[in-house]
């Protein structure tokens, strides 16, 4: 049976699950009449290519057709159009798996739309429709993510793309390898910007915790330095002001330095990357909300030791 309309020069057949081929295009162009009148669209102002791209998709994916719904208006075409062909699939025995928004006002839409799912369910009854899950994009940030949060919108997926990649506070990450120690003897390099010069030594790293477990600090050591220890009061110089001294006591300390390669050879099991990232989200959730915030949050300090920064200071100035 071939299609006459415009919209789809061939035959646009899909099989009903357990049955015969059925006319997906004539199916849906019924279910868009009662669709429209339903949601107060007027007749006419759906776009038909649209529909006709909907419905291709769907004979191609009938168990996974999930629709753009703003290639021209959310509201007067992709929103009807997508539950005229989920509505067609439904009666043939499929469901379809959500839509998406990749433009405007992603919170507003898709609470309109999801006002619109559960009218067709309910005037339908079609039980799932209601909760046809909403996916949004376009250039989502933290921001972004923030406010969606805020509004507690009906969005059920959100896709990150450009932000993930590249970030607009800090776009590259640089990091290079420097010698801290030669032989045995450490060293360091000196330059007129301090913000390049290294710490020198082999050391060890720990995190200084607060009595309510949020870490305050992370303090640099050198590896023959004794550990710090719960409650014992620190001397420590922060980074970016060596000059000046503080007293620390840490409620709980960590110790993050991990040797896994040596001499060319990996010496202790490498995590696997669901460890590495389960690691990464339990350490961002265990930061105080003055550091998480995103809008001028608290700087993180990193600190030295009293021992470390005599042995800085002390190469710095022989090498004067």
């Amino acid at each position: 049976m071939g299609c006459a309309n415009p919209m789809c020069p061939g035959q646009e057949l899909l099989p009903q699950a357990g049955g015969e081929p059925v006319d997906l295009v004539a199916l849906a162009m019924v279910w868009l009449q009662e669709v429209c009148e339903l949601l107060e669209i007027p007749s006419g102002t759906t776009n038909r290519g649209e529909l006709g791209a909907f419905v291709a998709y769907a004979i191609t994916f009938p168990c996974h057709f999930q629709g753009l719904l703003d290639t021209y208006c959310v509201r007067r075409s992709g929103l009807p159009n997508f539950c005229a062909v989920a509505l067609a699939l439904h009666q043939l025995g499929y469901q379809a798996i959500g839509v998406r928004l990749d433009s405007g006002d992603l919170a507003q839409q898709a609470k309109e739309i999801r006002g619109a799912f559960r009218a067709c369910g309910a005037r339908f009854q079609v039980p799932w429709f209601g909760n046809i899950p909403i996916a949004v994009s376009n250039d989502i940030s933290e921001e972004s993510l923030e406010e969606l949060s805020r509004e507690g919108s009906e969005i059920n997926m959100i896709g990150v793309g450009t932000n993930l990649v590249t970030c607009p506070l800090q776009p590259s990450l640089g990091c290079v390898y420097k010698l801290v120690e030669v032989n045995g003897s450490p060293c360091l390099k000196l330059t007129e910007d301090e913000e390049k010069m290294t710490i020198p030594g082999t050391k060890m790293i720990y995190r200084l915790y607060d009595a309510a477990g949020h870490p305050f600090m992370d303090l640099m050591a050198l590896e023959e330095e004794p550990s710090p220890s719960a409650g014992q009061e620190l001397v420590v110089h922060v980074l970016g002001k060596l000059g000046e001294t503080c007293k620390v006591v840490p409620n709980t300390v960590e110790l993050l330095h991990r040797t896994y390669f040596r001499d060319g050879q990996v010496c202790e099991p490498l995590p696997s990357l669901p460890e590495v990232r389960t690691h990464a989200q339990v350490s961002l959730n265990l930061l105080s909300p003055a550091h998480r915030r995103l809008r001028e949050p608290q700087p993180y300090p990193v600190a030295v030791t009293e021992k470390l920064h005599q042995l800085f200071v002390e190469l710095s100035q022989g090498s004067q």
